[in-house]
């Protein structure tokens, strides 16, 4: 009997149409002999869909319409097993059982433990890190707080709230200038594929980097910036008892030191039309292959040395942040002092990774067969352990009435 495989995607995220790509590169890789494939498609006003027009990723240029074409779901449990079914079920409605959950969502309610919770609520076995490492791996402040303690080599920074700059701007210039310097990355704390990201080299720089970061998000991170910058990557897959490293990753070698943004990840390899129309389209062509399309080595052109060294700390990260699945650790370098800073973790990245894996000789569909197997492995793992006690307490309060 194959496996009901539930493939969620889109989301109310800035990262919305990057999760459309990637979710459906990973519905063209499962493999159809093992698993019926389901797609649930979560509309930017956060309502449940699912049907066949989802897997067509042509079908996206006008999102209202094909929502409109699509069915709403809810989700449910009944004796131990989640089901979906329609929203407005029909006299021949039948529902669908849930076996495991791919989640293919970036950003927020996405990547940062929200679906995850939901997920968990209703006992649905989901691929990737659980809520609480979804969480800490999207929020940069508290990710990088953890790290610093663990002693894993961080760029000097500093964070604020977005109300704190509104309130006392020179104050907070000050602050960063004091604690940071120039010149600076600025950043929202919970947000990914390189949005909002600036490097301010200027007072007047930073001001305006601050301002479109305060757009974003509650909590702005900045970093100092890494000179004669090289950026490597580490994918790393399995759970918190064993992990493997794919090849390393160089990307951005053409943009002379530059972070890369949004349009350089997304857009560079892009070729035909928008995938989105005039309601509620994207910028992503149909052509796009996200990040598989980023102009990129691999393997980096690193030393024996240098390699075993960010595998090792790639490791070490996946671990003290109680990660699972595949995540995507990035990696600062400097270019000419060889000097090494973790970045960020990416515990949904952009198309699953499945490029570093192709060149680790695990192709993509054997990849999503070990994510689902990780899945599969963490409800056995969880039902040795207690989470409550065959008691209750409030049985005396009753007596006592």
């Amino acid at each position: 009997m194959k496996l009901n495989v539930l493939v969620f995607f889109g989301g109310e995220s800035v990262e919305h149409e990057i999760s459309v790509l990637s979710a459906h590169q990973a519905m063209e890789a499962l493999d159809k002999d093992k698993y019926e494939i389901i797609p649930v498609y979560i509309s930017k006003d956060s309502m449940f869909y699912t049907g066949d027009k989802l897997k067509d990723l042509s079908n996206y240029g006008d999102l209202n319409a094909l929502c409109n074409q699509c069915t709403p779901i809810i989700f449910y449990q009944q004796n131990g097993q989640p089901w979906f079914k329609p929203l407005k079920s029909g006299l021949f409605d039948k529902p669908t059982r849930i076996d495991v959950a791919l989640p293919v969502l970036h950003g927020t309610n996405g990547e940062d433990g929200v679906i995850q919770g939901l997920l968990q609520m209703y006992h649905i076995p989901y691929v990737g890190c659980d809520n609480i490492a979804a969480a800490i791996g999207q929020d940069k402040v508290h990710m990088k707080q953890i790290l610093e303690s663990e002693g894993i080599p961080i760029t000097k920074w500093t964070w604020f709230y977005a109300h704190e700059y509104t309130n006392q701007p020179d104050a907070i210039l000050k602050f960063v200038e004091e604690q940071v310097g120039l010149p600076c990355v600025v950043k929202p704390s919970n947000l990914g594929s390189s949005i909002a990201i600036n490097v301010a080299n200027t007072h007047s720089e930073l001001v305006s980097a601050i301002e479109e970061a305060c757009q974003y998000d509650f909590k702005v991170v900045v970093e100092q910036k890494v000179e004669h910058l090289r950026e490597i990557n580490a994918s790393v897959m399995g759970d918190i008892q064993e992990a493997m490293v794919a090849p390393l990753e160089e990307v951005g070698m053409n943009t002379g030191g530059k972070l890369l943004d949004y349009k350089a990840k997304y857009q560079g390899g892009g070729k035909g039309g928008k995938l989105g129309g005039t309601k509620g389209g994207s910028k992503l062509s149909t052509g796009s292959k996200g990040m598989a399309s980023t102009d990129r080595q691999v393997p980096a052109d690193l030393s024996e040395t240098m390699s075993t060294q960010i595998n090792n700390l790639a490791r070490r990260v996946f671990r003290i942040l109680g990660s699972s699945g595949v995540c995507r650790i990035d990696f600062m370098m400097n270019g000419q002092t060889s000097k090494v800073y973790v970045n960020e973790i990416n515990t949904i990245p952009g198309s699953l990774s499945f490029y570093l894996w192709d060149a680790a000789g695990v192709g993509f569909s054997a990849e999503l067969d070990q994510l689902i197997h990780l899945a599969l492995k963490r409800v056995q793992d969880k039902k040795r352990k207690i989470f409550s006690y065959d008691t209750n307490i409030l049985q005396s309060y009753a007596k006592n009435k």
